[in-house]
């Protein structure tokens, strides 16, 4: 079942006029393009921003609705940012990530894009004991953008989709997502040429956001919680380190944005190492999603000793 790590709260939809000039300012608020004569073009946060900003190029003005520095779970709807989605030329979001979002695009149809849908979509992740019923909960994993491949699919999606939206620049949408989507299929490469001979293939991570990752590059994902909010049963705790025992794992991977508290723990219960591997979640405190990836490769190939 899906984590609560993709719970958001949704606040201040019309509390009157005054609201709509200053909803901007709260927790975790977007920050918005001037419009112009451009299509505007919303994206939920960072990865699907960057492959808006870079299929859309100088045709179109993107917003996000994550700011940097706040994990898309945190993020509190205001009333300035549901009208930039209602009044967006398209939205680009994966649903399950953000119920705040699915609820204010649920009636968008062609004017939003769910990054999903271009893609064969995972399993969710379950751990025994962590099952929880949620409200807008989906049944896969939504963390495709950690699969370059997967990406680069998206990439050739928006690119059509950007095309419908703005037929004065359909080639140019089109000819920029191929570029992104070679971009992608390149970093894919470089990610199965380093991590195809490796001492070990487990990776033990704070939460469950790797599985897609795992998956395209024949990688073992454990995670200590389902999300990065949840504090981990005594139970869990030690069945992780037995496993990570087992599997003789010697880092202990905790993320940019969370609390690196309880896989320290960890670390230190299985004399492991800590290093950080970013969901990219957010925006990388330097560099882009593709400098970040490959820094993500680096972390991968001294952790599980890839020749």
């Amino acid at each position: 079942m899906m984590s609560g790590h993709f719970r958001v709260r949704a606040v201040g939809l019309l509390a009157g006029a005054g609201l709509l000039a200053t909803a901007a300012c709260g927790s975790g608020t977007a920050e918005t393009a001037s419009a112009g004569d451009k299509p505007r073009v919303v994206a939920a946060f960072y990865p699907l921003q960057w492959l808006a900003e870079r299929v859309g190029g100088a045709d179109i003005d993107v917003s996000v609705l994550t700011a940097p520095g706040v994990e898309p779970h945190d993020l509190e709807l205001g009333a300035q940012q549901i009208a930039d989605l209602q009044d967006a030329t398209l939205s680009v979001y994966i649903k399950g990530v953000q119920p705040a979002v699915d609820d204010a695009l649920g009636q968008q149809g062609d004017r939003a894009f769910d990054a999903a849908t271009a893609v064969k979509t995972l399993p969710a992740a379950e751990h025994a004991g962590e099952e929880e019923a949620h409200e807008h909960e989906v049944s896969y994993d939504p963390h495709l953008w950690l699969d370059p491949s997967r990406f680069a699919t998206v990439a050739g999606k928006l690119g059509e989709r950007m095309a419908q939206a703005d037929p004065a620049h359909a080639q140019a949408y089109k000819d920029r997502a191929a570029k992104t989507a070679a971009d992608l299929a390149a970093l894919d490469r470089e990610m199965t040429k380093g991590l195809t001979s490796c001492t070990s293939k487990t990776m033990v991570t704070s939460h469950e956001a790797f599985g897609y990752l795992a998956d395209r590059y024949k990688l073992k994902q454990i995670g200590i919680t389902l999300d990065p909010e949840s504090e981990p049963s005594p139970a869990r705790i030690a069945e992780v380190a037995k496993l990570a025992n087992a599997e003789k794992v010697t880092t202990i991977f905790t993320e940019a944005l969370v609390s690196p508290k309880v896989a320290e723990v960890l670390a230190q219960e299985v004399h492991a190492k800590t290093a950080v591997l970013d969901p990219l979640e957010g925006k990388p405190a330097g560099g882009d999603y593709l400098t970040q990836m490959r820094q993500n490769l680096k972390t991968l190939q001294t952790a599980l000793g890839c020749a």
